[in-house]
């Protein structure tokens, strides 16, 4: 459609959308991968191992990963990266089909930072959810039949504790399309994020208007995908 052209450069809006949205996309599936593969084990560790020193590293680790402002760890993260692995982003844009070295510098850090705070997020609500279904009197009965801690976690224990998560995964990915505004404008990333920071600054509204208006269809698709995906998950849900 029609999305109007830029007041500051003059350029239509849906033409540099068109541009900056693989950078967006690349980034927050990347961050989610990395948030899911560290949040998910992390809070299963803090369950079965709770009240030990592991479960409190990690819980210390991840109310960090919530509570620090992310624009501040972000920017640590840059010259920290610069300054011990002279690991510099790339500035400009590196498609990964094009030049998947310069992607992998140009993604690296910001996926790091974006899916460590996801993590957070998903390794406190796991162990949460974990530790009440481990409680639970099927969970007693399993074990008093002889079932390894193995068996009783992944079959029994993990897909009920399951459930609640997939709705934070839902959450934390719409979080990190804003999480990328921070992301993008400290590791100069030409992606939505930087877009909309910069036509806020310039007032320049039809940009503005325009990727809010995507950013909340994209919120609200990620929820829709979520709500289906639960009849997966949970087979009562596909029988009401």
């Amino acid at each position: 459609g029609d999305w109007g052209d830029s007041l500051f450069t003059g350029r239509d809006v849906f033409d540099e959308f068109k541009l900056k949205f693989p950078v967006t996309l690349e980034l927050v599936i990347f961050s989610q991968i990395i948030a899911i593969i560290l949040g998910l084990p992390a809070g299963i560790i803090m369950a079965l191992r709770q009240d030990t020193w592991l479960d409190y590293t990690i819980r210390i680790t991840s109310l960090a990963g919530l509570s620090l402002p992310s624009f501040w760890s972000a920017t640590l993260l840059l010259l920290g990266g610069a300054y011990f692995f002279m690991w510099n982003p790339e500035l400009g844009s590196f498609p990964i089909t094009e030049d998947p070295w310069g992607n992998l510098k140009q993604f690296f850090w910001p996926s790091i930072m974006l899916g460590y705070i996801s993590a957070s997020t998903k390794a406190r609500m796991m162990r949460s959810t974990m530790l009440e279904v481990l409680r639970q009197d099927y969970i007693r009965t399993a074990k008093a039949k002889g079932l390894t801690q193995y068996v009783v976690t992944a079959r029994h224990a993990l897909k009920n504790a399951f459930i609640p998560v997939i709705t934070v995964i839902g959450i934390t990915t719409a979080l990190a399309l804003g999480g990328s505004v921070v992301m993008e404008r400290v590791f100069s990333m030409p992606g939505l994020g930087n877009f909309i920071l910069e036509g806020m600054l310039a007032r320049d509204f039809p940009i503005v208007q325009s990727i809010t208006l995507f950013f909340a269809i994209a919120v609200v698709f990620v929820n829709l995908l979520i709500d289906i995906s639960y009849g997966w998950f949970d087979p009562r849900v596909r029988y009401q």
